[in-house]
């Protein structure tokens, strides 16, 4: 088991933006390995952003982004519970990082919730042509991981983080949400573009 010491945790709390105390437990907890704290920090965001999903986010910020060049524009409401938090630098932070990801990845909707049925209906019926003389007790679960790579194109929530492809935008919400200690929540967004 390393020594935990303050560089350790400073490190730690420099990789995740959580707290110092937090860090320690985690370290303590994953006996100094940053890699397992890291981990544990995840699965802790996880079960706080479920436990407080449901509170009211009546509160938050539009953030407006223009990218370099100005053909590019997008315009991301985010809520979250308590004016206090929407006022916080992370909070301008996460806004400015999810307006650049709408910017470069081009989602259509924010989760899958909202994809139109009728758009998901069209995709199963082009994967079912793709694989017809295939077993048919296997391309029920083949479109289900086409269906679920498709959501991951066009979902901003599924969709890898611009800033570290090893987490989803879903992924680090949820780390947002454990630092914060309230619900919040990407309502909305509008992407410009010129010429399209």
């Amino acid at each position: 088991m390393a020594e935990i010491t303050l560089e350790l945790i400073q490190q730690l709390r420099d990789r995740t933006g959580i707290g110092m105390m937090d860090c320690k437990k985690a370290l303590t907890e994953a006996g100094g390995d940053i890699e397992k704290a890291i981990e544990l920090l995840r699965k802790k965001g996880t079960a706080v952003a479920e436990k407080r999903a449901g509170n009211v986010t009546g509160e938050g910020l539009v953030h407006a982004y223009i990218h370099p060049g100005s053909r590019v524009g997008v315009l991301v409401e985010i809520n979250c519970e308590t004016d206090f938090v929407a006022r916080t630098e992370e909070m301008a932070k996460f806004a400015q990082d999810i307006a650049m990801q709408i910017a470069a990845f081009r989602p259509v909707c924010v989760s899958s919730t909202e994809v139109d049925t009728a758009l998901v209906e069209k995709e199963r019926a082009i994967y079912r042509e793709q694989l017809t003389g295939k077993p048919a007790n296997i391309i029920d679960q083949i479109i289900e991981g086409k269906l679920q790579k498709y959501y991951a194109e066009i979902c901003l929530m599924y969709q890898p983080f611009i800033k570290d492809d090893k987490q989803t935008v879903d992924d680090v919400l949820k780390a947002l949400m454990a630092k914060m200690g309230e619900s919040i929540k990407i309502k909305r967004f509008v992407r410009f573009e010129i010429g399209v």
